[in-house]
Protein backbone atom coordinates (compact mmCIF):
# COMPACT_ATOMS: atom_id res chain seq x y z
CA UNK A 1 0.00 0.00 0.00
CA UNK A 2 1.63 3.20 -1.16
CA UNK A 3 0.87 6.85 -1.32
CA UNK A 4 -1.15 6.54 -4.53
CA UNK A 5 -3.46 3.95 -2.96
CA UNK A 6 -4.03 6.23 0.02
CA UNK A 7 -4.60 9.23 -2.26
CA UNK A 8 -7.11 7.34 -4.40
CA UNK A 9 -9.11 6.45 -1.28
CA UNK A 10 -9.19 10.09 -0.15
CA UNK A 11 -9.48 11.94 -3.46
CA UNK A 12 -13.23 12.48 -3.23
CA UNK A 13 -12.92 14.18 0.15
CA UNK A 14 -10.06 16.31 -1.11
CA UNK A 15 -12.02 17.32 -4.17
CA UNK A 16 -15.05 18.18 -2.04
CA UNK A 17 -12.97 20.55 0.10
CA UNK A 18 -11.55 22.13 -3.04
CA UNK A 19 -15.03 22.41 -4.53
CA UNK A 20 -16.41 24.14 -1.42
CA UNK A 21 -13.59 26.68 -1.52
CA UNK A 22 -14.14 27.32 -5.23
CA UNK A 23 -17.95 27.46 -4.93
CA UNK A 24 -17.60 30.10 -2.22
CA UNK A 25 -15.86 32.24 -4.84
CA UNK A 26 -18.88 32.30 -7.17
CA UNK A 27 -20.62 35.34 -5.58
CA UNK A 28 -17.35 37.25 -5.72
CA UNK A 29 -16.85 36.24 -9.35
CA UNK A 30 -20.35 37.47 -10.22
CA UNK A 31 -19.58 40.78 -8.53
CA UNK A 32 -16.34 41.04 -10.51
CA UNK A 33 -18.22 40.33 -13.74
CA UNK A 34 -20.55 43.22 -12.95
CA UNK A 35 -17.54 45.52 -13.24
CA UNK A 36 -17.22 44.50 -16.87
CA UNK A 37 -20.91 44.75 -17.68
CA UNK A 38 -22.08 47.46 -15.27
CA UNK A 39 -21.82 51.22 -15.01
CA UNK A 40 -18.18 52.20 -15.56
CA UNK A 41 -18.62 55.82 -14.50
CA UNK A 42 -19.10 55.04 -10.79
CA UNK A 43 -16.22 52.66 -10.07
CA UNK A 44 -13.32 53.22 -7.71
CA UNK A 45 -10.67 50.99 -9.32
CA UNK A 46 -12.11 49.64 -12.53
CA UNK A 47 -10.98 51.33 -15.72
CA UNK A 48 -7.82 52.93 -14.33
CA UNK A 49 -5.40 50.59 -16.11
CA UNK A 50 -5.89 47.50 -18.28
CA UNK A 51 -3.42 45.35 -16.33
CA UNK A 52 -4.91 46.42 -12.99
CA UNK A 53 -8.38 45.55 -14.30
CA UNK A 54 -7.21 42.08 -15.31
CA UNK A 55 -5.47 41.40 -12.01
CA UNK A 56 -8.40 42.58 -9.91
CA UNK A 57 -11.32 41.27 -11.96
CA UNK A 58 -10.21 39.06 -14.85
CA UNK A 59 -8.45 36.55 -12.63
CA UNK A 60 -11.74 35.94 -10.83
CA UNK A 61 -13.39 35.02 -14.10
CA UNK A 62 -10.62 32.48 -14.74
CA UNK A 63 -11.76 30.60 -11.62
CA UNK A 64 -14.62 29.15 -13.67
CA UNK A 65 -12.18 26.75 -15.34
CA UNK A 66 -11.14 24.96 -12.10
CA UNK A 67 -14.73 25.08 -10.81
CA UNK A 68 -15.88 23.13 -13.86
CA UNK A 69 -12.88 20.77 -13.69
CA UNK A 70 -13.36 19.96 -10.00
CA UNK A 71 -17.10 19.45 -10.47
CA UNK A 72 -16.54 17.02 -13.34
CA UNK A 73 -13.83 15.26 -11.32
CA UNK A 74 -16.19 14.79 -8.38
CA UNK A 75 -18.92 13.44 -10.64
CA UNK A 76 -16.50 11.02 -12.32
CA UNK A 77 -15.14 9.82 -8.96
CA UNK A 78 -18.60 9.28 -7.50
CA UNK A 79 -19.76 7.44 -10.63
CA UNK A 80 -16.65 5.24 -10.46
CA UNK A 81 -17.34 4.34 -6.82
CA UNK A 82 -20.96 3.31 -7.52
CA UNK A 83 -20.18 1.08 -10.52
Amino acid sequence: MGFLDWYERHITESMLVTAIILYLQIPHTITAAECFFGDHNNTFLFGKHVILDFLLYGVDLLEMIPIIAVTLGIIATIRHKFK
